[in-house]
């Protein structure tokens, strides 16, 4: 991963069904964010499991549609980065966080995530595709996070998940880097 070129998902190649499945996969900012998301959800617990990963896609909807819309969001690339800073750090800390809390964090940078993908949007052959895969994948890369957040029922699971919540956000200060 260190050895790649900037790891920037947005391309501006959106065009068409499997372009939008695979993008939130090899994009691996967006990647390692949308595994947070899960995990986050999952480590907050309650409806938080359902809620932040159903929120992030709604919020980042609404930040498309500014970025459809030519709406300025300065500084996207660098809060999607800093997006996966912040989220490993979460998890890293592994400390009780409030599902107000949690769900701000997650709206908040869903806003930036979405607005560097609506700009992309005006130019695709395919935007309604494009999205479904999307969101399509989007959802699956929640639930791969929540499938990892069972680790924490393990005897040392609460620190292979602080492991994996500094790996994230070592990614994101990577990303910030690059």
């Amino acid at each position: 991963m260190f050895l790649t070129q900037p790891v920037f998902a947005h391309s501006g190649d959106a065009s068409g069904l499997a372009s939008g499945f695979l993008h939130p996969i090899l994009g691996l900012d967006h990647l390692v964010a949308m595994v947070a998301v899960g995990i986050i959800g999952a480590v907050v617990g309650g409806k938080a499991i359902w809620l932040l990963p159903t929120y992030f896609p709604v919020v980042m909807a609404i930040g498309g549609v500014l970025g459809i819309k030519g709406v300025p969001l300065p500084y996207a690339e660098v809060l999607i980065a800093l997006s996966v800073v912040v989220f490993g750090m979460v998890i890293a800390v592994y400390r009780p966080i409030s599902m107000l809390a949690a769900g701000m964090l997650v709206s908040f940078f869903a806003l930036f995530h979405g607005h560097a993908h609506g700009v992309e949007l005006p130019e695709a052959t395919a935007p309604v595709e494009y999205c479904i895969g999307f969101v399509l994948a989007t959802g699956l890369l929640h639930a791969a996070g929540i499938s990892i957040s069972l680790l924490d029922r393990k005897k040392f699971g609460k620190n292979v998940l602080r492991a994996i919540g500094a790996f994230i956000s070592a990614s994101g200060l990577y990303f910030l880097l690059a």
